[in-house]
This record gives structure tokens, C-alpha cells and sequence, in this order.
């Protein structure tokens, strides 16, 4: 009780929130919660020595991030994707993100160029936290789609992408197959910045490189009797 008091008077409720979600960011990211567990608010609340409104917070902060989803009268629980969940996103996002490379690659300026380029530098030279990965992954596909111009465009890929991308990062892989796929950007850094490569095929072989079969769900899967 002698530490509930302090808390209570000296946090701000979003700045109490927000230590909320990066503590347990970090948790479900060190694979103390797993994917498909359930985060029990009150539980939670004990641990932090406070109400379960700040907690809850938290939680839909996370959920906005992804990492969490929240299941109708059960509550909520790590984000889990089954393989046809995945793979069906990836479908749709290899017409909708080449899309965005094509005009990317038309409105492209030094700037852009430069800034995607330095993220492609930091990941190919990635030495930190697992979470440091995902989210040099994520902000360069980010900038590719911002880049394109049409914020309907990013804002579909980011909404679409959101659970895949968390999905990818709770995988509890190697540093080293981490790193190998961190060093398979420079290609898509090729097709934006003038090369010849068609965008569909350079975006399904990246994505190859950590899906099975990213394309199941699209019409590039369909063959010709």
C-alpha cells in the first residue's frame, strides 16, 4: 500500500498507461506472454500496483500497435494469426504495396531516397533488440507507402499490415534468420529507386523470404487449365 499511494499521485494517467503498455510490450515481446494468451486485467492491475482502468488503457493502446486483440466477451489476448489468416493478408498485400512501390518510384525525391536508403543501411547492420528489427522493417515499408502519395493507399497497407507485422515479430526465431531477412530489403530499395524489376514479382520473392506461400490467396496462385 505504501507504494500504490505514491503512483497514484505522481503519474498522470497517460503517462502511468503508457509505462503500462511498454512493460508489457516488452513482456509479450520476450515471450513471457505468448501468442494466444490471455492478458487478465485485474492480474495485471496487481502487478502494478493500481486500478484497472489505466491497465485497460494500456491494452487498447497494444491492440492499436497490434500485438493484442481483443476477442468479444473473452477479453483480451495476444495477437495470434492462423497460416490462412497470414497468408490471405499477404495476398492482398502484394496488390496493394506494389501498387504503392510503382508510384513511390514516381515521387520519389533525394530526400525520400536518402531516408530509405539509411534504413536499409541500419538494417543490414542490425545488432539490437528484436524489437528494434521489426520496427526498422516496418518504417521502411511505411515510407515506401507514404511516399506513394495517396493516403487511402497507406493508410489500407497500415491497417492490413498491423496484426502481420506483429505477428512476425512475437515469431520467436533466430538473431540470425532475423538478420537474413533484414538483409533482403535492398531489393525493394532497387525497384522504388528507378530499377527495372516489376514491382509484384520483387515483393513476392521479399515476402518469400519469410512466408510460405504469400501469394495462396491472390490470383498470381491461379494457373491455366
Amino acid at each position: 500500500m505504501a507504494t500504490a499511494e505514491p503512483l497514484a499521485l505522481t503519474e498522470t494517467p497517460s503517462t502511468l498507461r503508457n509505462h503500462i503498455a511498454r512493460a508489457l510490450r516488452q513482456q509479450i515481446l520476450a515471450g513471457r506472454y505468448k501468442p494466444g494468451d490471455r492478458l487478465n486485467e485485474s492480474q495485471i492491475a496487481r502487478e502494478f500496483t493500481t486500478s484497472r482502468i489505466p491497465v485497460r488503457e494500456a491494452l487498447s493502446h497494444l491492440q492499436e500497435q497490434g500485438l493484442v486483440m481483443n476477442l468479444e466477451r473473452r477479453g483480451m489476448f495476444v495477437m495470434q494469426l492462423s497460416e490462412t489468416e497470414v497468408q490471405q493478408i499477404n495476398s492482398l498485400r502484394i496488390v496493394l504495396e506494389a501498387e504503392a512501390m510503382k508510384l513511390a518510384r514516381a515521387h520519389l525525391t533525394p530526400e525520400i531516397r536518402a531516408q530509405l536508403e539509411e534504413l536499409v543501411d541500419q538494417m543490414e547492420h542490425w545488432e539490437g533488440p528484436l524489437a528494434e528489427a521489426a520496427d526498422l522493417d516496418r518504417r521502411f515499408h511505411q515510407l515506401i507507402w507514404r511516399t506513394a502519395g495517396n493516403p487511402w493507399l497507406e493508410r489500407m497497407l497500415d491497417q492490413l499490415t498491423i496484426a502481420l507485422f506483429a505477428h512476425k515479430t512475437l515469431e520467436h526465431v533466430s538473431r540470425e534468420m532475423r538478420q537474413w531477412r533484414l538483409n533482403h530489403h535492398r531489393e525493394l530499395l532497387d525497384v522504388v529507386t528507378g530499377g527495372n524489376a516489376d514491382p509484384r514479382m520483387a515483393l513476392l520473392t521479399h515476402l518469400r523470404m519469410a512466408y510460405s506461400e504469400p501469394e495462396r490467396f491472390s490470383s498470381m496462385a491461379l494457373t491455366d487449365d
